[in-house]
């Protein structure tokens, strides 16, 4: 069996790593003609670690990032929500682990690399068309440069090539992205540890700034300090979509924080330190009802493309390529392997684009704001919920997720 995969991100090197555990033979084609540490960070929650586990991975990652002890929430005066444990401190058998993403993306590069051979990852391959009839699938390649590159016939192709496929738009080809005014910026700053040193944070809401912020390394200038990464969300009807590929701006989002001076931190100073910025737009697609064309499907951001809350995406794509190894490692008709992952996954992540759309982790905060009167709190926050109502809006959301501990551990 001749596997395609077109992509080589998180999703797609996920996806080779579980065919060749599982004696699959399978080649990988990214449009980027070399790998970099690119991005900012990324939290890889109990489900995610879980498959990276499972495709041994866990004692290359463990040292480059670091393990969340807690998930705090505060308003925008800084004044606390609500507190739980993560990972393995919430009884997980895995961590959770904040880390730069081009780390993760590296490791699991190299270890590709490793286990397929250079001569099946084949960089600077960007896929311009897809042709198939009732034997094999034919695909052709663009370099960077525009040159063409060789064309390719395939039994199967998996399209792991993001949020922007060019596999997903041959078969959606009028899809716009969905965007609902929230934009983005996300930067990294040398910074002391935060409370605990190993909490993720949540502050405030979308509608009057909303910041997520946790460490990605420690300890990087052996003075103690650690590499924390933050993302400011603020929701403006009437502004543009960011760019993905602009320099963030100051003035563009400082303003909504400029006040944030806490006890325990301060705002602008963490904001106005970062080594750089990046704008993102908070953009995702509704769900489409199939994923799968005769013998090409999607994975990932190329099948489900989601708000980036509660650090689903990357979870995800994870989820879905040991679903798929699974079943093509059943032998038989591959075409109805990519059937039966599209009828498991399909509805599962619809569930989860329109929660993170609707009732994300921070709905917490949003749910205090709106007892409060948009105002501070005047006292203790159980005196106007009590805490197991906001265990159970995390516990929901992990439940829809996929890493309720009841269903997972």
């Amino acid at each position: 069996m001749r596997v395609a995969i077109v992509g080589g991100g998180i999703g797609g090197l996920a996806l080779a790593l579980g065919l060749s555990e599982r004696g699959i033979p399978c080649d990988v084609y990214e449009a980027a003609p070399e790998i970099k540490e690119l991005g900012v960070g990324i939290t890889l929650l109990p489900h995610a670690m879980r498959e990276l586990a499972a495709l041994g991975l866990q004692p290359r990652l463990e040292p480059l990032g670091i393990e969340n002890l807690e998930s705090v929430f505060f308003n925008r005066w800084g004044q606390f929500i609500y507190r739980e444990p993560r990972g393995r401190h919430a009884g997980y058998s895995v961590p959770e682990l904040g880390m730069h993403r081009g780390k993760l993306h590296g490791v699991m590069y190299e270890a590709a690399r490793e286990r397929l051979g250079d001569a099946r990852i084949h960089l600077d391959h960007r896929c311009t068309g897809i042709q198939q009839d009732a034997q094999q699938v034919t695909l052709t390649f663009n370099g960077v440069r525009g040159q063409p590159q060789p064309t390719v016939q395939a039994d199967i192709v998996i399209a792991c090539d993001g949020v922007n496929s060019a596999v997903r738009r041959q078969f959606y080809p009028q899809e716009q992205v969905a965007f609902g005014g929230i934009n983005t910026w996300r930067g990294v700053t040398v910074h002391k540890p935060i409370l605990t040193g190993k909490s993720y944070l949540r502050i405030g809401t979308i509608d009057t700034g909303k910041l997520v912020i946790y460490p990605i390394v420690d300890n990087v200038d052996r003075h103690g300090s650690q590499l924390i990464n933050w993302v400011a969300e603020i929701r403006q009807a009437e502004m543009g979509m960011n760019d993905w590929n602009r320099p963030g701006r100051f003035e563009d989002f400082l303003p909504f924080f400029q006040d944030w001076n806490f006890e325990w931190l301060d705002v602008p100073s963490l904001l106005l330190h970062a080594r750089e910025v990046l704008e993102y737009p908070m953009v995702d697609k509704d769900p489409v009802p199939r994923w799968t064309f005769q013998r090409v499907t999607l994975l990932g951001d190329a099948a489900h493309p989601m708000y980036p809350r509660g650090s689903n995406g990357s979870a995800q794509a994870l989820i879905d390529a040991r679903t798929l190894a699974d079943l093509l490692a059943r032998g038989g008709d591959p075409v109805q392997a990519l059937q039966e992952y599209e009828a498991l996954r399909l509805p599962a992540t619809a569930n989860v684009v329109e929660t993170n759309r609707t009732v994300p982790p921070d709905f917490i905060i949003m749910k205090a704001d709106e007892l409060s009167g948009g105002k501070p709190l005047p006292g203790r926050i159980e005196d106007l919920i009590p805490a197991e109502e906001f265990r159970r809006i995390s516990d929901d959301y992990k439940r829809v997720a996929g890493f309720a501990l009841d269903k997972n551990e």
